[in-house]
């Protein structure tokens, strides 16, 4: 029987349920025909030109990108607009594309779980519990088996993420000791006042602004808090692809379900002074 695109939304429902998403994103079917048939999905972190020329050229009948492409509205898809232009791309190839934000990163193998369980966290938990399920929120945090550094950990963080031009920076001494760790995959900034980042011994996020990081490490010296490691935004969720791949192959064992490899974090080059 074949398989269409209504059967895999039904899928990506399942796994990923729209109503975990927070309320400003906009998960779920960007284009695409429902009942066309479905071979081959490639996965990625954005819907970019370069993913989008990837599924084109490959074949793709579907993309599956973790950032919306529609995320804040639009007046136009003229084609002379990068969005516009993207979808009349996906459109003339007939290939679809649904997007698995925030409600692909509440759920127990979510980007932040993913990246808990790629530093080896034990009795990882939500930093932020779901009201409707307390095994699923925002973040992660969780003990490291044996204790470490700072950077040590920092290290760790290289050897496991895709490498980007910004790599791993680190707020705080380098032999610092680190046991409790908490993880946020993707721009996780908003959650350095919490109880359970405050607690721990190091944040592992991306995206952190200047102000937020200041005044937390300011707080740290004076009341304690976590030393702070800052990595790409698009590495520490790329991780999450591979397991979302597996899942989709588990329940769609007649799709062919493809990673991107390739880089869409928008830095190319750094030059450390």
């Amino acid at each position: 029987m074949p398989i269409r695109l209504s059967d895999v939304l039904s899928t990506v429902e399942r796994l990923w349920p729209v109503s975990g998403a927070e309320a400003w994103d906009a998960p779920g079917l960007v284009t695409g025909d429902p009942s066309r048939e479905v071979g081959r999905v490639l996965l990625a972190v954005d819907a970019v030109g370069a993913t989008v020329d990837e599924a084109v050229a490959s074949g793709a009948d579907l993309i599956v990108a973790h950032h919306p492409l529609l995320l804040r509205g639009v007046t136009s898809v003229a084609e002379d607009r990068y969005k516009g232009a993207l979808l009349a791309k996906l459109i003339r190839a007939d290939c679809a594309l649904v997007g698995a934000h925030t409600n692909a990163d509440v759920v127990e193998t979510g980007t932040s779980a993913v990246l808990a369980d790629r530093l080896g966290l034990e009795g990882a938990v939500p930093i932020v519990p779901s009201q409707a399920d307390a095994a699923r929120g925002l973040g992660r945090v969780g003990r490291l088996p044996e204790p470490t550094t700072l950077g040590r950990l920092a290290r760790r963080l290289a050897e496991i993420l895709p490498p980007t031009a910004t790599g791993v920076r680190a707020a705080g001494g380098f032999d610092d000791p680190v046991r409790t760790v908490a993880v946020c995959g993707g721009a996780g900034d908003s959650l350095l006042g919490h109880e359970a980042v405050r607690t721990a011994d190091a944040y592992v996020t991306a995206d952190l602004r200047h102000h937020p990081a200041s005044e937390a490490r300011e707080q740290a010296m004076l009341g304690g808090g976590p030393a702070l490691l800052d990595v790409s935004h698009w590495a520490s969720e790329w991780l999450w692809l591979e397991a979302a791949a597996a899942e989709l192959r588990a329940a769609l064992p007649e799709v062919d379900v493809v990673v991107s490899e390739l880089r869409t974090d928008p830095w190319d080059f750094q030059v450390v002074q």
